[in-house]
């Protein structure tokens, strides 16, 4: 008897894989890539195999489109996992496909699911196969292929984009789960509205509408005995409250809201701003990371124009730190609308990296000699610290005329504040000692260091 309950357990596929497609007219979804008259679609319906990456998010049908396009131009199909496969196997595969092409005269599609996976021995051993035709290659990956995979292997293929699948794709996919005999056919029926539900929070990702299905199918109980089971809204409740959003904290997702956040932040839009943090916190995202975020945003793009927001950046970390979650998030909520509204300037930013860049490329100039260290007699007699002027001991505790840079780099100017929030004073200020600069009769050096001109 266990026997038995363990074939038929074997035997068991998940409802997204009995509904894969079975031909390419009905495939849901990436119109812009096979949809009519587009060139992908006429290669494979013309037997013109290449090889190709595809690159997109999970639960796109990356799997699916890779047997279509083998099914389509009546190619063998071969698959590899990167997470389960070595360089043997990926040998004991090119073998396979070499002997099929020489026994048969077929040609071999040769689909290697998380190709980034791969290091990069592993993807040079594709590469002499791909060059003599041994296979046709597809790659899958959900990660950014300019990041993850070689030159080499980019070269010699080709790579495409899927996008997460529209509502209407996901919506059109379930139905055909209610209604296919293979699927959910007289197991379940699903209101409209909970379609609709269901395909907004898949996200796009049809594995994960359809996995959502078939556990709702099983915990939907029929009206009366001899009833189809009807989905109701607390079952379905019940199914999404173990339902993650995806939030790949290594992925593009990740890259992507951490770029919106910042760009809402420095564009000045408190809404999208605290959207895309609640996004990030909501998909799993550490929130100590996203106080990190806002207090390298409070330098960058606020700088000296409201320096309160580097220091309230700061406390909402501590509080964060201090209280955990949820109630450390209200802190970060605080903070990022505030530095979504704060004036902006990113002078201090620029100033930063031009003196880097210079001190990179320039010569390590030294240090003028009446402003070095002078702690010892030896020192002194050398001349360092020599005609130092105490600056608290000057007019208005500024020594006018005195220089501080070496002196052939006098006239550089890094840091130039915006007309905005705190910087106008600041900038007003620069232009009030650059003044007494120019109107001083003791120079440092023959020309004002802090002469623009």
């Amino acid at each position: 008897m266990q026997e038995g309950l363990f074939e038929e357990r074997r035997g068991y596929e998940p409802l997204a894989a009995r509904m894969r497609p079975r031909q390419l007219s009905d495939y849901a979804g990436q119109q812009h890539l096979v949809g009519p008259g587009k060139p992908l679609r006429k290669a494979v319906e013309d037997g013109q195999l290449h090889s190709m990456i595809l690159w997109g998010p999970p639960g796109v049908g990356k799997t699916t489109f890779a047997k279509l396009l083998a099914d389509t131009a009546d190619t063998a199909f071969e698959s590899l996992s990167a997470v389960l496969s070595g360089v043997k196997d990926i040998r004991a595969a090119v073998e396979r496909a070499r002997n099929r092409q020489q026994v048969e005269g077929r040609d071999t599609l040769l689909f290697v699911d998380e190709v980034h996976r791969f290091n990069k021995s592993q993807q040079d051993a594709f590469l002499p196969h791909i060059e003599d035709g041994t296979v046709i290659f597809v790659g899958a990956t959900t990660e950014n292929p300019s990041f993850e995979l070689n030159s080499a292997l980019l070269s010699r293929t080709r790579v495409y984009v899927l996008k997460n699948l529209e509502k209407p794709d996901l919506i059109g996919l379930m139905q055909r789960a209610l209604a296919d005999p293979e699927g959910l056919k007289d197991k379940l029926v699903v209101p409209a509205e909970l379609l609709d539900i269901i395909a907004t929070s898949a996200n796009g990702d049809a594995r994960r509408s359809l996995n959502t299905l078939e556990i709702a199918a099983d915990l939907a109980e029929p009206a009366a005995e001899g009833d189809v089971p009807e989905l109701t809204k607390d079952v379905l409740q019940q199914v999404m409250q173990s339902s993650l959003r995806r939030f790949d904290k290594h992925g593009d997702v990740f890259y992507d809201q951490i770029s919106a956040l910042h760009k809402s932040v420095r564009g000045s839009d408190p809404d999208a701003s605290l959207y895309w943090m609640c996004r990030m916190l909501d998909g799993g995202c550490d929130p100590v990371y996203v106080a990190r975020r806002l207090v390298r945003i409070a330098s960058e793009d606020i700088g000296n124009a409201d320096p309160r927001a580097l220091r309230l950046s700061l406390d909402a970390w501590d509080i964060q730190e201090r209280l955990g979650s949820p109630e450390g998030e209200l802190a970060l909520a605080q903070a990022v609308t505030y530095l979504a509204l704060a004036p902006k300037s990113n002078a201090v930013y620029s100033a930063f990296n031009r003196c880097m860049a210079d001190i990179r490329e320039q010569p390590d100039y030294e240090v003028p000699v009446h402003i070095r260290n002078a702690p010892t007699s030896l020192m002194k007699t050398m001349g360092h610290g020599k005609e130092y002027r105490y600056a608290h001991d000057e007019p208005e505790a500024f020594a006018a005329g005195e220089a501080y840079l070496p002196e052939p780099i006098a006239n550089t100017r890094y840091y130039e504040p915006v007309r905005r929030g705190l910087e106008i004073r600041l900038s007003e200020k620069r232009e009030r000692l650059d003044g007494w600069n120019r109107e001083s009769a003791v120079q440092r050096y023959p020309s004002s260091p802090h002469d623009p001109d």
